[in-house]
């Protein structure tokens, strides 16, 4: 069976200006993801998908490859991930011309998991016959008990049917750190969702699961990292 990793940095970030190519301990930040996918030693192929031409640069130079230029509609900040997958899937197979059975996207933004944890979810997800799987971690912050929203002008506990007194008493969470997908080829051409019928969840550790999104988080995988 053959394995396809994606890899997708697009230009124009918001939270950290030109964040796939900051660096970090010397390095821009996808030579971490590009090696962490060389480590795992999973993959047929190790692809970036990416609209800018320095992105791909790099992926070239890193040992990724990175033939074409994703295309501006799927490149937005809108833009779900979930078809930049499957468009990286489709181009993939016609350019190797190769079918590839299962695909593993790994977040550039994601730096502090390491190869170990791509083998541990892909292998979670053949022991489980899994349609799609993601990483998460447990979530420090509960919808049951300290989490609220807005409705109107009045403020509600986000779950608010059923009243918990202490944390010990309240059902577990998971926060999606978006860090690694693995997909079957069927599942990803087909679907649009995210949580299925047949979808798994590998669990990360906390430090593991920072998701740089901000300048705050990047100085702390900076410190991290050191």
């Amino acid at each position: 069976m053959k394995i396809l990793c994606s890899i997708c940095g697009r230009k124009g970030s918001k939270g950290v200006k030109n964040k796939n190519l900051t660096l970090v301990n010397h390095k821009p930040l996808i030579y971490y993801t590009i090696q962490q996918a060389k480590k795992s030693k999973l993959f047929d192929q190790i692809v970036v998908s990416t609209n800018d031409k320095k992105i791909q640069a790099k992926a070239l130079e890193y040992g990724a490859s990175c033939w074409f230029l994703r295309s501006n509609r799927l490149s937005n900040s809108s833009s779900p991930k979930i078809p930049v997958i499957r468009d990286n899937l489709i181009k993939s197979e016609k350019y190797f011309n190769s079918k590839f059975e299962y695909i593993i996207d790994l977040d550039i933004s994601a730096p502090l998991r390491d190869h170990f944890d791509i083998r541990r979810a892909y292998n979670k997800f053949i022991k489980f016959k899994y349609d799609n799987l993601f990483s998460v971690n447990k979530s420090k912050k509960n919808p049951y008990f300290n989490m609220v929203e807005m409705r109107g002008e009045k403020v509600y506990l986000s779950k608010n049917k059923k009243k918990f007194y202490s944390r010990q008493q309240l059902p577990i969470v998971y926060s999606l750190n978006a860090s690694i997908y693995v997909w079957k080829r069927k599942a990803l051409l087909q679907h649009n969702n995210l949580i299925g019928k047949k979808t798994g969840i590998y669990e990360m550790s906390e430090e593991k699961s920072i998701d740089i999104d901000s300048k705050f988080d990047l100085k702390l995988v900076k410190f991290l990292m050191k």
